[in-house]
């Protein structure tokens, strides 16, 4: 079993707090990655989606879990499950810094998670307080103006990894 941690970065110009629409807990939120095989090394050909409102049954024993798939190479199967309640916005501050915040925490048994996509469903506020829902960053960047603060801003230099958790 591990634990890998999503953790997200950008260049944010005069905004902070960048998360999933309803938070870094979303149940709705669309997680898109790619998964490698654990046993064979097989990488999937297209990008997998996990959200923390769907689930599925285990096989084996009680409980349940994101995604149950099997590697089409080797067969073998895995699982994703996400643990909620381990992310936080992505911050002018961290930015400021070069950090990465962490944004969802994944048990991957089986698999490894590689290449998280950017997408829809993203909020973000100004550093005057106004806020901006509904964004889209699968074109790798967002920009508007803010009337109240009277600046543009502007989100680009989307980055991601998947940091192992002990």
């Amino acid at each position: 079993m591990v634990n890998f941690m999503l953790k997200i970065s950008a260049d944010l110009e005069n905004l902070t707090n960048l998360q999933p629409q309803g938070g870094c807990d979303d149940p709705s939120f669309p997680y898109l990655f790619k998964l490698k095989c654990g046993r064979c090394g097989e990488l999937s050909q297209k990008e997998t989606c996990v959200s923390l409102g769907d689930t599925v049954p285990l096989l084996q024993g009680k409980g349940t879990t994101n995604l149950v798939q099997k590697c089409k190479f080797c067969m073998r199967e895995g699982t994703v499950t996400m643990i909620p309640g381990k992310g936080r916005p992505l911050t002018q501050e961290d930015c400021e810094g070069g950090k990465f915040a962490p944004l969802m925490l994944f048990d991957c048994r089986g698999y490894e998670p590689v290449g998280f996509v950017f997408g829809v469903g993203w909020k973000v506020e100004s550093l005057e307080g106004t806020k901006f829902e509904g964004i889209d960053l699968s074109g790798d960047d967002f920009s508007e103006y803010d009337e109240k603060g009277e600046c543009p801003v502007m989100i680009s230099n989307l980055r991601s990894t998947f940091e192992p958790v002990k």
